[in-house]
Formats: C-alpha cells, sequence, structure tokens
C-alpha cells in the first residue's frame, strides 16, 4: 500500500505538471477529440503536447507491456492514474481503435515482429485503425461474410465490402475479417487481416444518420493486394480472435455508461434553474436525474470489479455483453433526462446558441449504441443463453 500512494504521489505531481490547462475541460464536440494517425489533426497545440507526453509514458495504454511501448503498469497502478486524471479533469489524450481493440488481440494472437511493428504506432497515436467486420449481408450473424481473401502466393487478393466502418474515410490502416476458405463451415474458413487503406483498390463511402453527422462508411475492397505477414494468427481460424476482439469492443463502448465528464445535473441546472436551497428547481427531474447517477456511479464499479476479475482470468466470457447492454441503454437514457431538461430549446437543430443542434443531435447519435457491437437484443440472447442457461435460450 505505502508503494502505491507513492505511485499516487508521483502520478499526481507529474499529471499536475505535464498536462495543459486547456485539457483540463470538458471536449466541446467531435472535432475536439484526438484520434491520431498518420496526418493528425489537433484544434490547438495543447492537444498536441497532452498526446505526446502521455504517449511517451506508455500511459494512452497505461497496462500495455512497455517493451511495446506501454505503460507497463500493475491493475491497481492504472486504476490509480484513471482517478488522479478524473480528479484533475484531465482528458483522454487519444481515441484509438487500435487501443480500445485491436492492441488486445494483437497482444494475444499477433507474433512478436506484429506486436513489435504495430503496438507502440498505436501507443504513440501514430496509426489510426478502423474496424472490417459487418459487411451488408453479415451484421448480426457476422460469420456468414463474403468479403474473400484469395491466396496468391506472397500476399492475398481481397474482394468485397464493409459497412458501418467507423472512420474509414480518416483511417490509415484496417483490421479487417475475411473469408479465405468459402468451402468451409461459415465460422471456420475465416481470416483476420491488417493492411493500409492508401492500398490500391480500397474506396469508402459515408453514411449520412439521422443525426446529421456521418461517422460510419461503406467501404469497398477491388482486387487489394495484402501481404502474407498482415495475416494475424492462423490461417482460417480468425474467427478465434474475431470474438475476442468483440469482448473489447463491448466493453469500449459500455464504457460510456459512467458518469459524463460533465454530470448532468449541472447541464440541466442552465436550463431549469436552482431554487432557493440551491438544488435543481424541477423535483421530477432532479429525482431522474439522481437515479442516473447512482447508476452511473454502480456501473463504474461493475466495470472496474469486471477489470479485476478479467486481470485474474476468473471473468465469464459472456461478462462483455452483459456490460456493453447496460452501458448503451444507461448513455441513451441520461441523453433521453438532457433533451427533457432542456425542454423545447434542446429541439433546435442549426443554432449557434444550441451550438448547431449539439444536444439533439447527440441523442440522436445514442440510438446507434444498441445496435452497435452487437445489438440489445442479441446480448440478452447471450446473457440468457451463456450465462442464466435459460432453457431454450
Amino acid at each position: 500500500m505505502a508503494d502505491l500512494e507513492t505511485f499516487r504521489a508521483e502520478t499526481r505531481a507529474w499529471l499536475e505538471a505535464n498536462c495543459p490547462a486547456e485539457m483540463r475541460t470538458p471536449t466541446e464536440d467531435e472535432e475536439d477529440t484526438v484520434w491520431g494517425g498518420r496526418n493528425p489533426t489537433f484544434r490547438n497545440d495543447a492537444q498536441r503536447v497532452w498526446l505526446e507526453r502521455m504517449g511517451a509514458k506508455g500511459w494512452t495504454a497505461p497496462e500495455w507491456p512497455a517493451a511495446y511501448g506501454g505503460g507497463g503498469l500493475t491493475r491497481e497502478e492504472a486504476k490509480i492514474l484513471a482517478a488522479e486524471m478524473r480528479d484533475l479533469g484531465c482528458r483522454s489524450p487519444l481515441s484509438s481503435f487500435g487501443i480500445w481493440m485491436l492492441g488486445p488481440a494483437l497482444l494475444k494472437y499477433g507474433s512478436e515482429e506484429q506486436k513489435k511493428k504495430y503496438l507502440p504506432p498505436i501507443v504513440r497515436g501514430e496509426i489510426r485503425w478502423c474496424q472490417g467486420y459487418s459487411e451488408p449481408g453479415a451484421g448480426s450473424d457476422l460469420a456468414s461474410l463474403q468479403t474473400r481473401a484469395e491466396d496468391r502466393g506472397d500476399h492475398f487478393l481481397v474482394n468485397g465490402s464493409k459497412i458501418w466502418t467507423s472512420y474509414a474515410n480518416k483511417a490509415d490502416w484496417i483490421f479487417c475479417l475475411v473469408r479465405t476458405d468459402p468451402t468451409a463451415p461459415k465460422h471456420e474458413g475465416i481470416s483476420f487481416l491488417l493492411f493500409d487503406m492508401a492500398s490500391p483498390g480500397v474506396s469508402t463511402q459515408p453514411i449520412l444518420l439521422i443525426s446529421g453527422s456521418s461517422p460510419f462508411c461503406q467501404t469497398f475492397f477491388d482486387d487489394v493486394k495484402v501481404p502474407k505477414d498482415q495475416l494475424v494468427g492462423i490461417p482460417n481460424k480468425g474467427w478465434e480472435i474475431a470474438k475476442y476482439l468483440l469482448t473489447h469492443e463491448r466493453n469500449s463502448i459500455s464504457s460510456m455508461g459512467g458518469r459524463a465528464h460533465r454530470p448532468v445535473h449541472e447541464v440541466a441546472a442552465q436550463h431549469v434553474g436552482l431554487d432557493d436551497r440551491g438544488e435543481l428547481d424541477d423535483n421530477l427531474l432532479r429525482a431522474q436525474i439522481a437515479r442516473l447517477e447512482v447508476d452511473e456511479i454502480a456501473f463504474e464499479l461493475a466495470m472496474e470489479r469486471a477489470g479485476d476479475m478479467a486481470k485474474r482470468g476468473e471473468i465469464h466470457g459472456a461478462y462483455s455483453s452483459l456490460l456493453k447492454y447496460y452501458g448503451s441503454e444507461l448513455n441513451k437514457r441520461r441523453h433521453e433526462i438532457l433533451m427533457s431538461s432542456g425542454g423545447s430549446d434542446a429541439l433546435e437543430w442549426e443554432s449557434d446558441r444550441s451550438e448547431h443542434g449539439a444536444a439533439p443531435r447527440a441523442w440522436l447519435r445514442t440510438k446507434a449504441n444498441s445496435i452497435e457491437g452487437g445489438t440489445s437484443e442479441v446480448q440478452l440472447n447471450i446473457l440468457a443463453k451463456r450465462i442464466l442457461e435459460l432453457p431454450g435460450a
């Protein structure tokens, strides 16, 4: 415990000295998020400095091994780092599918050469990744995917398309499921490839959402050559990697159920005002927010417990479905309350006063939370079958 308290003090001192003041405020919008990449964009120099400093310490991926650019922290130390960042209001320096999804899969299934090649740049935010899983005919039934990779000796030739590929039009590389044996049963004959989105034959087309923004794309592959050394794991055994990565994707989606950088009651107070006792001047809304914020804290504790169990190898494989389901529904509930607190003003769509409809656009975007990463209905089916072991499920 003494060592952990020393680590806490040193960590807080380092954060206070190195986190720019601009990085201790809530993110304003999507464009205020740092994704890194080959040609990164920063809204201000503070974003660049914060990413460089955290990346140099490996604290963008604090529990990854130091040999691959990570922080090499224990689970307990990583929890202290997260707590101190939260107390100081420090933003996450980097949003990254490479950290949330691909990295854990490479640590488990990648070759030593692949780990050394891809993981350090991911930690430093030098590669922006996208995920090539869903297809127009393979969503919840992902194993029905038809994108093919033909063995051409020293390379694979990839043809097909993916859909709902988040930020594919901005990504540098893609981790992609492809069918390498069309004669095998659908859960077999699938392989896991990595390739550059700048490769000849790769193209993307944005998909407009009801929120008015377009993080999603359809991605097309037309005779894309992929070197053999960019195959992860064993040929035709990619489904195992795909399932493992999905647990991490669901965990990353579920994290949105935790407390927001700016508490809901603070946002609501701007619209509703406070009474003489300094409390939200709407009894019903105050009760709804109280229930939400208690549930947020309870959910954070559940996620922390899940992380500890995973570190000890004691967690059920389907637990990520539970977290994904509840985190998604909690985030939807949060934005429903924010819309209620804003009244008719929350319906403004394009005015400067409403920050160009930030509230309704964010509310509409949450509707996808219960679809992406596996629908809420699919998650409930998984829980019924694999955890509750219900008959006929």
